[in-house]
């Protein structure tokens, strides 16, 4: 083997095709020819001696000698990144770019501005900002740490409790004046909801009354959305009656745009967590976000701290 072919460059090439799973969505993120990442490839595999990857038509996989090639050029790449890290922590501020998804609403409402900050505290710090309210493959895609609402199952991610967002059924006020105000959970029946497509059940709303009690209420409309950006607008607009999050509706229930529906009626919280791709949780940019949003999205009004 000729130890001088077996580049960091060319790894990295092979990190992502592995990942990712095709040449040409490489090549289009790192801004090459796939000529380039064919190249790559085929002088790495000439290098070790060994088929890294399988290819056909549809896709390419990794190989048994590539799966345990892949692992340790993991661990290569992340020393040599955190080598830089501590390199540059001697001369001054970090630098480097962080990938971030994040679920949309919140991130136009909150985590843009709260990213700002971050910037602005350390200049030498890129930011690429992905939202999206899918449930992405956060190593395939390259992203370094994801916010995201609800349960979560990816058990091989790191992940930090950031806090729970406190729900609420909304209404505008010419909504009300014209249907009426329900002033308990079964006048929900008679309403026009506004509903999440993308929400499990949201076809029935759960309620926890002053006393304790439960509630489980039909919930029909003929408005169904999958952002909350636009279940917003359709509120605010007068369409109907939604459960919502608080940070999502703040300022226009502030400004009398919408109007709290039965408040002694509690909606289930929802969980707000990042994840982190775990090579990349010792990287001191990656760390150093993690705290700054974990301390800053703690003041954002309607979301509580992580219940143990």
């Amino acid at each position: 083997m000729d130890r001088s072919d077996v580049t960091l460059e060319r790894m990295r090439s092979f990190v992502r095709v592995a990942e990712r799973g095709s040449l040409s969505a490489v090549a289009r993120e790192l801004g090459v020819g796939q000529s380039t990442i064919t190249r790559h490839l085929r002088e790495l595999e000439d290098a070790l001696g060994v088929p890294l990857l399988s290819r056909t038509t549809r896709r390419v996989t990794m190989t048994d000698e590539g799966g345990r090639y892949y692992a340790d050029c993991i661990q290569i790449l992340r020393l040599v990144e955190q080598a830089g890290d501590e390199a540059r922590g001697t001369r001054g501020a970090p630098a480097g770019t962080i990938r971030i998804s994040c679920t949309a609403a919140f991130g136009v409402l909150h985590a843009s501005r709260l990213i700002f900050a971050f910037q602005d505290c350390y200049p030498e710090i890129g930011v690429d900002l992905s939202l999206t309210d899918e449930r992405v493959d956060l190593v395939r895609e390259g992203v370094d740490i994801a916010l995201r609402l609800g349960p979560l199952s990816d058990s091989s991610m790191k992940l930090r409790a950031l806090g729970q967002c406190r729900r609420l059924l909304v209404a505008a006020p010419d909504y009300l004046a014209a249907r009426g105000r329900p002033t308990i959970p079964q006048d929900l029946s008679g309403h026009e909801g506004i509903r999440m497509s993308n929400v499990a059940g949201s076809d029935t709303l759960i309620l926890q009354g002053p006393d304790g009690a439960r509630h489980v209420v039909p919930f029909g409309g003929r408005f169904r959305v999958d952002h909350g950006l636009a279940a917003r607008e359709a509120l605010a607009a007068g369409r109907g009656i939604g459960p919502t999050h608080q940070w999502l509706v703040g300022d226009l229930l502030a400004d009398g745009r919408l109007e709290a529906i039965l408040p002694d009626y509690a909606l289930p919280f929802v969980p707000l967590s990042l994840l982190i791709v775990p090579e990349r949780a010792g990287i001191a940019r990656v760390r150093l976000l993690v705290d700054f949003l974990a301390q800053q999205i703690s003041g954002i009004a309607g979301i509580e701290a992580p219940r143990p």
